[in-house]
């Protein structure tokens, strides 16, 4: 919420103020009924008869005319210069322009951050934002810092939610709140706003990488303050403010998209009951009519992280996108789960990540060749630790760095590469080599070794079982 401290009408004798919308019937009492001394404080410089007549007139006419005209000094909730809104050009974001104008008199820039998402959401984003009265709009392709800065490490860390989710959504937020940042310093703004409704996990996640990066920021969050309820309001309140509304049909499911993944949440999939309909899926095709022939893909990995596929090596972006072409012909990475969300309730989602799947398989194949069972062991504690901080919203946390330090400071020899078969939604890991491989054929083979004694097998057995066999003797009274 902002900081801010909202201007309230100040009290007087009552007077019954004329039919007039909203905004004039709230601008009618704070202006008609003031004492002088409160045009200051509103930052009004002309008489107080002028100001009544302004008042009572610009109240009779459209509220776009009362907030361009009227509220020059301020909003009806306080006064902020300039506020970085995130922008998708949906109905939502396209309405919180005019409502950040109206109710904190201040000029909106849009930012939009190309994650991945697809061409089809970028289009005509300027022409929507400026038509919505933002005086600007700022594109930043985030795509490959996304994936090296952000997936990747995840990646490494064998972070997994909840034993099923990739944390697609949770990775993106705290990069595009960066950018939000980072633009608002560029252009001189004082706030930064976002669409998220109070009820989901992405306000937290946006808004702690504002306090972490500059706790200066005031933070809007619309959804938390005003009376729009759902979508008919929202588009009642763009009519009265002449924003267009996106002619586009709206889907019946809540979607988020990036590279990394597409989850769908809301309709039937609210009842974990129901099965999801086989038309929703965007990403991957139904297993069942993946082909009936298998494919073989090798990826490449340098200490942790992968560098290339089928011997080819790739930028970050442009290896996962090559990968979710590929994962997704083949039906791979769709998760259906029940999750905990940060702020307490329980919720459903359906997560396509075909490349994402692919990549975790391998990497995680790879780690049983290069790393042993104590490292193995510790990696997979923290790697739960890890996975809840970046789906809580922490990736700027001390502690989550840490952990990433040392992330990469266990997975250095991690380097190989493993095959996998895609076959109708199954990942089957195939080969694996690493010139840092701990397994040695010549021990583990079951023909006679000059490295291995089996008669030493005997000592060490009746030392590890010896606490065993102490209880037994207690219990049995030797």
């Amino acid at each position: 919420m902002a900081q801010l401290k909202a201007s309230s009408p100040p009290s007087s004798i009552p007077v019954t103020a004329p039919s007039l919308h909203p905004t004039g019937r709230l601008l009618y009492h704070q202006l008609w009924k003031a004492k002088t001394s409160s045009f200051k404080e509103l930052g009004l410089r002309t008489s107080v008869g002028a100001k009544k007549l302004q008042a009572i007139k610009a109240a009779a006419r459209s509220d776009t005319e009362v907030v361009s005209e009227t509220i020059k000094g301020g909003g009806l909730r306080g006064k902020l210069n300039k506020v970085v809104l995130a922008y998708s050009g949906g109905l939502d974001t396209s309405v919180i322009v005019p409502w950040l104008r109206e109710n904190y008199g201040c000029e909106v820039v849009c930012f939009t951050a190309d994650v991945g998402q697809g061409i089809k959401e970028l289009d005509g984003l300027e022409q929507k934002a400026k038509a919505s009265g933002a005086c600007q709009l700022v594109v930043k392709d985030l795509k490959e810092e996304f994936v090296k800065d952000y997936i990747f490490p995840c990646l490494r860390a064998g972070a997994v939610y909840e034993r099923k989710y990739l944390l697609g959504t949770s990775m993106a937020r705290p990069v595009i709140a960066k950018a939000m940042v980072d633009v608002a310093k560029e252009v001189g703004a004082d706030a930064v706003s976002h669409g998220c409704t109070g009820k989901g996990n992405d306000q937290v996640r946006f808004e702690l990488t504002f306090f972490a990066l500059n706790p200066k920021l005031n933070v809007v969050a619309p959804w938390r303050e005003w009376d729009i309820t759902g979508r008919e309001d929202a588009i009642e309140y763009a009519k009265k403010h002449n924003v267009p509304v996106p002619v586009t049909k709206k889907s019946i499911y809540s979607r988020d998209r990036n590279l990394w993944h597409l989850s769908h949440e809301g309709d039937i999939l609210e009842d974990p009951a129901n099965e999801p309909k086989k038309d929703m899926y965007m990403m991957s095709v139904d297993p069942e009519d993946a082909p009936d022939q298998a494919e073989y893909v090798t990826i490449g990995i340098e200490s942790g992280l992968p560098v290339s596929v089928n011997g080819k090596r790739l930028s970050p972006a442009s290896l996962l996108a090559e990968l979710n072409e590929i994962g997704g012909r083949h039906g791979i990475g769709r998760v259906d789960m029940v999750e905990n969300r940060l702020v307490g309730m329980k919720s459903r989602g359906v997560y396509e990540t075909p490349g994402g799947t692919i990549l975790f398989a391998a990497a995680r194949e790879l780690e049983f060749l290069t790393l042993d069972r104590e490292t193995i062991q510790v990696k997979d504690s923290l790697a739960l630790k890890y996975a809840e901080l970046v789906y809580s919203g922490r990736w700027f946390d001390p502690l989550r760095e840490s952990m990433d330090a040392f992330m990469q400071k266990i997975t250095e020899t991690t380097t190989g590469s493993v095959t996998v078969k895609l076959y109708k939604g199954s990942v089957i890991v195939t080969s694996r080599t690493s010139p840092f491989s701990l397994y040695r054929q010549d021990i583990s083979s079951f023909e006679s070794g000059q490295i291995y004694d089996q008669a030493d097998a005997a000592g060490f057995i009746r030392l590890y079982g010896l606490p065993m066999r102490v209880r037994a003797m207690l219990e049995q009274g030797f």
